[in-house]
């Protein structure tokens, strides 16, 4: 098993995902050979008193980008949206944003 240190690379601070940690779903950045099982147990390992319900996971495609005459593309990268029960404790990094 690996280290949830390994699995989790950083949360997604955007818009949306603020949106959701109303109803307890959490954004991260986690590494590209990640399965939702290891998802599950790192965010339960790294966070006390937390039940993980459902992980949804989306695989980030490259994009095209340019910047003056260079061209090339930006990096591959996963995105898990872990949910929490509802009886579990919230994670105290994205309560801390709102």
């Amino acid at each position: 098993m690996k280290c949830y240190a390994d699995v989790i690379v950083r949360p997604l601070i955007t818009e949306k995902s603020m949106d959701g940690v109303a109803s307890k779903c959490y954004t991260f950045e986690v590494a590209k050979d990640a399965t939702k099982a290891d998802i599950a147990t790192a965010v339960e390992t790294m966070f006390k008193k937390t039940k993980v319900v459902k992980v949804n996971v989306i695989n980030m495609k490259k994009k095209p980008k340019r910047y003056g005459v260079h061209r090339g593309f930006s990096s591959e990268w996963k995105k898990a949206i872990v949910t929490l029960s509802e009886d579990s404790a919230p994670i105290a990094f994205f309560e801390s944003m709102n």
